[in-house]
Formats: structure tokens, C-alpha cells, sequence
């Protein structure tokens, strides 16, 4: 009797730890940069996927901006613990490259016949390889489209149903839109976009004019900025000219919400920003009782055709944890990017799916005829020429060197420094800075 109480005990014990080995959850942290609304998404695409997956606990945290974020990982890394999959925005990607503490997604998915890179579209694929290999994990992309209030126009007597093509349609429909009191004070005008250098980034772009050196730092490391050229003056000289006649109203610093804000409050009858804001803008249009309508990127009528940059983020993965978690996070970033995910994240914001096949699911479905908005950034990326100058720069400190062209644009535009002047100093000023990165990394 004893014996057989024996073996009882000892088969329960072998069987609790053995039922605790089995069903223990796999912990890891997913840090992001989607602030607002897009915080609970995020929460909840993540309890959905645990529900497929209950033997791994995600950590969803939002760590601010798309700066903080990659400033809060460097913190995270120095003191050793830094969360297994987080997400940085394009412009990080030489950095992460060059920390060397990240596992390329390219070399996961030649390891998984579960996936195929195959599925990815090339244009978002194209900026996140560089030197052949895919660093990171595709999985909000955006670009900037033209919104504007097809009702305004109409009001204007402009034709709401062609929207501008070039910096010069936007200059001759800007008179029609301009309204002022009888003091002469502006109460309504043409446009306004963040004061933020995507934009002049994304000009420059649209006319195939690379940024940096060395195929826009894909061919080799950049070590010299480029874009004090005829197109970087043309929109210079574009900016100026819609802020001194009045056709514009400019936002603080990289203050994206203010710019939606004129838009919406029918200050400006045009919009230039992130389609991240399809869905946001969609809503709002029909509270404030306008017709909202969306069109590509314009560009000067006398420049090269060349197409839009991907903007947004990518979902990269740290080294320096255990092979569980490390399978586990891929496990999550796999889903992340996976068909339906990405049709709830494009369908609830306006960035636009990464894959090929939640395209031609949602094209069947009907959902663009009902959506027309969001297929217009599909379309303009799909219509992009694909070359440096649209596969985006690469360059180490490309958070610096936007902060050198926001200010050269402020000086310019509180009339301290010409057009000529301030592209100058922003090009001679990036360049130091790059040059000054690359020394780390001699």
C-alpha cells in the first residue's frame, strides 16, 4: 500500500512539472510608435494572436514617437535588455543595421518554408534590403497623398474632380481658394503640410533626384549629401512662394496633427500628408459636412517622373535573447505581416498592405469601389518608378539631417536666408553629418 502511494506521488509530481514545462507561456516584449487610436488596435491584433497562439504572452507597449522609439532602444540595448521585436521607422535602417545586434528577417525566411518573401510588395521590400538582404519585417507602410475638400473647390468654381498635378496647378487653384475679410485678414486658403522633411524628401523623389551620394547610399555608404540641386531648389522656391503669397498655412515643427486640423476645420481647401490618415480624415470629412477627394503627389510640370518613398515602419528583431523567445517573436511577427493582419491594419488606418495576396483579397471583396481613398496611395505606389532616388536614402544619421533641412526651410521662410542660401547651408550641414557618422564606422 505504501509503495502504491509512493508511485502515486511520485507520477502526480512528474506530471505537474511536466504539465508546467509543457504549458509554460513564452514571454516577449513588442515595443511600437503608434500612438492615438492605433494604441488599442495594436492591443488588440496582439490578444487576437495570442488567442492562436496561448503558449506566448505578448507585451504590447507603446514608447512614443517614432524617435523615442529608437532612442528608447538604444537606452534599452546599453542596459542589456532590450525588448525582442521592436518597431523603427525608415530612416532608422542604417543605424539598426550598422548596431549589429539585430537578426536579419532575410535570413529567418530563407530558414522557414512557412513564408515566402515572395508575397511582399517589391516597392516596400525595395528600401528595407540593402545590400541584398532584407533586414526587417514589412508591416505599416505609407506615403503621402493630396487630400482636398472636393466641396470647397466647387464653392471656388474649380472642377472637383480635377484635383492638382503639379506645383503649378496648386499655385493657379491657390488664388481661386483664397478668401480674406474685409480687413483683409485670411480666413481661407489653398494648402498646408507638417513643417516636417519627409515632404521634401518626397518631392525630391517624385522627380528622381536622389538625396545622397552613391546611388542614395545603396550602391555604397553615402558620404555626402546631394540635394542642392534643381530639383531641391524648385521646391524651396515652390514652399516660399505658397507661404508669401498667403497660400499656405505651415504648422510647427513636424506638427502633424495641426496640419489635419486646418484641413478639417476648412481653414485649407488642400492637404498634403500620410495616407496613415486615410481612415482618420474619411470620418472627420463626413462629420464636418464636406466631400473629401485624394490624388497623387504633384510635382513640378517640367521635372523627370519618378514616384513616392515608403514611409512608416518595419518590425525588427534583437539578438540577445533566448532561442524560445527568439522563436517565439519570429512566431509574432510572422502573423503580423501575415494576410489578415494586415488587411485589419489597413482597412482600420490607411496604411497600405505590405502583401500581394491581402491586395487581391480585398480587390475581390469589392472593398476599394466602396474605398476609393485608399486605393489611391496603392495606386501611386504601384505607379512609382522604382529606382535610388524612390527606393529612399540610407544614410546613418538621417534623424540629424532632417532636423538640418527642417531649419534650413524655417530660416528661409522667415526671410533670414534666400532659397539658394538656406539649400546650401542645409547640404553643406548634412554632409558634416554624415561624414562625422561614418567616421564611427571606419
Amino acid at each position: 500500500m505504501f509503495n502504491k502511494k509512493l508511485l502515486f506521488v511520485l507520477v502526480l509530481s512528474f506530471l505537474l512539472v511536466f504539465t508546467g514545462i509543457s504549458f509554460a507561456k513564452v514571454k516577449i516584449q513588442f515595443w511600437h510608435a503608434m500612438g492615438g487610436w492605433r494604441i488599442e488596435l495594436l492591443k488588440n491584433m496582439a490578444q487576437d494572436f495570442m488567442k492562436q497562439y496561448p503558449d506566448i504572452e505578448v507585451e504590447v507597449q507603446y514608447t512614443g514617437s517614432y524617435r523615442d522609439t529608437l532612442n528608447k532602444f538604444k537606452a534599452a540595448v546599453q542596459a542589456g535588455n532590450p525588448p525582442h521585436i521592436v518597431q523603427i521607422y525608415d530612416i532608422g535602417t542604417q543605424q539598426m543595421i550598422d548596431s549589429g545586434l539585430m537578426v536579419p528577417v532575410g535570413d529567418l525566411i530563407a530558414k522557414d518554408p512557412t513564408i515566402d518573401s515572395g508575397v511582399f510588395m517589391d516597392q516596400v521590400t525595395n528600401y528595407y534590403r540593402v545590400g541584398g538582404k532584407l533586414y526587417s519585417m514589412p508591416f505599416n507602410s505609407s506615403n503621402p497623398i493630396l487630400y482636398y475638400n472636393k466641396t470647397m473647390f466647387k464653392e471656388a468654381g474649380l472642377d472637383p474632380n480635377r484635383p492638382p498635378r503639379t506645383f503649378e496647378d496648386i499655385l493657379a487653384m491657390g488664388k481661386k481658394l483664397l478668401k480674406k475679410d474685409n480687413k483683409g485678414n485670411i480666413i481661407q486658403t489653398a494648402i498646408t503640410w507638417p513643417m516636417h522633411t519627409w515632404f521634401f524628401e518626397q518631392f525630391m523623389a517624385n522627380q528622381n533626384a536622389p538625396l545622397v551620394n552613391n546611388g542614395n547610399g545603396r550602391l555604397k555608404r553615402a558620404t555626402k549629401a546631394i540635394f542642392n540641386s534643381p530639383a531641391g531648389l524648385k521646391i524651396f522656391k515652390f514652399w516660399k512662394q505658397l507661404t508669401d503669397e498667403g497660400l499656405m498655412l505651415n504648422t510647427k515643427k513636424e506638427d502633424w496633427d495641426e496640419a489635419n486640423q486646418y484641413f478639417l476645420s476648412k481653414k485649407v481647401a488642400m492637404l498634403i500628408t500620410s495616407t496613415s490618415d486615410v481612415t482618420f480624415i474619411e470620418e472627420q470629412a463626413k462629420k464636418q459636412g464636406f466631400e473629401l477627394g485624394t490624388f497623387f503627389l504633384p510635382r513640378p510640370k517640367d521635372s523627370e517622373t519618378g514616384g513616392v518613398v515608403i514611409g512608416g515602419a518595419t518590425l525588427w528583431m534583437s539578438k540577445d535573447h533566448p532561442k524560445k523567445e527568439i522563436d517565439a517573436a519570429w512566431t509574432f511577427m510572422k502573423w503580423m505581416a501575415s494576410e489578415k493582419p494586415q488587411i485589419t491594419w489597413h482597412t482600420k488606418t490607411g496604411y497600405f498592405p505590405v502583401r500581394k495576396d491581402a491586395v487581391l483579397t480585398l480587390m475581390s471583396n469589392g472593398y476599394y469601389q466602396t474605398h476609393p481613398n485608399h486605393l489611391t496611395a496603392l495606386l501611386q505606389l504601384l505607379m512609382s518608378k522604382q529606382t535610388f532616388a524612390t527606393n529612399g536614402a540610407v544614410i546613418g544619421p538621417f534623424p540629424k539631417v532632417r532636423d538640418i533641412i527642417e531649419s534650413a526651410i524655417e530660416k528661409m521662410l522667415a526671410g533670414d536666408m534666400s532659397c539658394e542660401d538656406a539649400l546650401a547651408w542645409a547640404e553643406k550641414q548634412s554632409t558634416k553629418a554624415i561624414q562625422e557618422y561614418n567616421e564611427l564606422y571606419k
